[in-house]
């Protein structure tokens, strides 16, 4: 018993609801209402007489079952508890339903002796003290069995009333459990990496080592937030060109502001990635963007212009793809840069070559470039006569070179095709429709 008469469900091992050890107002091994070898209130072995003023089992000042100052059943408040699958207030498991009381072994209170005879009570008194017995034991069971069937016993009571509880006791919670799904692990990478800064064209890309099947606890988990508010973005399951086995990109509807903070949280670990598949990893990642560097390349003039936040900062005269390989319209994204790439011809091409390119910066997986072509002076400008890539003069191709970085954006128009750059060739997420994108793809959102 707390102070101020709280009582707690649970099982303290020395103040139980049903029955101090001391005063159990069942079975006390000094004063038991049921059955004392002394004071056997069916049949006492030396006052068997049910009107002795002194072993009267209804009667007796000083061992009433039912009215005892020192030993009431009902007017103390009861000190043994149900153990049934419920925690003590150490928060470790009792032992099951108890062990030592008669109401905490699911069996009701002993009947009358069998060994014992006692002489029928005589007369009116008797009748009623019979009923009164009767009554009283009716409602002790009904209350015992109120409080045993209206608690689950394999958990804690965390919904047992207050009265129940007393004044002042402090709850009882159950352990939270988080069934964790058992399956081949899934572990996930990111292609950025933590700190570094972007154009804004540049999609989060997750890989993943194991295909995922169901993009439903991905999707819940991940959270991505620019300058600290919620992004309204989506991701786009795509298989990866990478080695991976596969991919979810994410973007916004349109670019990435300028100058932002980008985070995102990936809280996987434990989650289902369809059946039979786990996450096996969390992740998180901080990065930013730089300038809206945005070029335009318009294949009807032969020219580029560069813009910076808006501002267009340079333009310079291009080649573009000839008839036969002409260069892919669509948005294309800075996926690298390399002095010099090396750069070799289709096999069966009837003019092969092999040559290491200086200033080179790749648009696409299938070998589209922005750079230096000392080779093609005279026609840059003027006429489209590359293998698909987009050819400059050896100073415009090495500004451009240090002027743009991984992410920005380069859209082409008029190339002479109306074939567009595939989603799937490089980062291409931007020639997919908005209302395409928020589908999923491979998997469904």
């Amino acid at each position: 018993m707390t102070r101020g008469g709280d009582w707690r469900w649970g099982g303290d091992t020395h103040q139980q609801q049903w029955g101090d050890a001391q005063h159990q107002p069942w079975g006390d091994t000094q004063h038991q209402a049921w059955g004392d070898a002394r004071l056997d209130p069916w049949g006492d072995t030396r006052q068997e007489s049910s009107s002795d003023a002194r072993q009267e089992p209804w009667g007796d000042t000083s061992h009433q079952a039912w009215g005892d100052s020192r030993h009431q059943a009902w007017g103390e408040p009861p000190q043994r508890t149900l153990n049934g699958g419920y925690y003590d207030e150490s928060g470790a498991p009792a032992d099951d339903w108890g062990t030592s009381t008669t109401y905490g072994s699911r069996q009701r209170p002993p009947s009358r002796p069998s060994s014992r005879h006692r002489e029928p009570r005589r007369g009116r008194r008797g009748l009623i003290v019979a009923v009164v017995v009767v009554a009283v034991v009716a409602v002790i069971a009904g209350v015992a069995a109120v409080r045993l069937t209206g608690r689950h016993h394999d958990r804690p009571a965390a919904a047992s009333s207050e009265a129940s509880r007393g004044a002042g006791a402090a709850p009882v919670s159950s352990p939270a459990h988080r069934a964790t799904p058992v399956g081949a692990p899934v572990h996930v990478s990111l292609f950025q990496g933590d700190g570094q800064s972007y154009g804004i064209g540049m999609p989060l890309i997750a890989q993943f080592s194991r295909k995922v099947t169901d993009a439903h606890a991905f999707n819940r988990a991940a959270r991505v937030t620019v300058n600290g508010q919620r992004a309204d973005g989506a991701w786009f399951w795509v298989n990866s060109n990478a080695g991976f086995a596969m991919e979810a990109h994410y973007r916004l509807s349109h670019y990435w502001p300028a100058h932002a903070k980008i985070e995102l949280s990936l809280p996987l670990k434990g989650l289902s990635a369809g059946s039979g598949l786990t996450f096996d990893d969390s992740l998180t990642l901080q990065v930013s963007t730089g300038a809206a560097h945005i070029a335009m390349v318009d294949g009807s003039t032969e020219q580029m212009t560069v813009t910076s936040d808006g501002r267009a900062i340079k333009q310079f005269p291009v080649s573009l793809g000839k008839a036969a390989t002409p260069t892919y319209l669509g948005t294309k994204i800075v996926m690298a840069k390399k002095n010099p790439q090396l750069m070799v011809s289709a096999p069966g091409e009837a003019n092969p070559y092999r040559l290491q390119v200086p200033w080179s910066v790749r648009l696409t997986n299938s070998g589209e470039f922005i750079h230096a072509a000392a080779w093609n002076t005279g026609n840059i400008g003027s006429r489209s006569t590359s293998h698909g890539c987009t050819n400059l003069t050896v100073a415009d191709a090495k500004w451009f070179y240090s002027f743009a970085q991984v992410g920005d954006v380069v859209t082409y128009t008029n190339t002479g095709t109306s074939t567009t750059m595939p989603s799937w060739d490089g980062f291409g997420d931007w020639n997919v429709l908005w209302s395409d994108w928020t589908v999923g793809n491979l998997l469904k959102n």
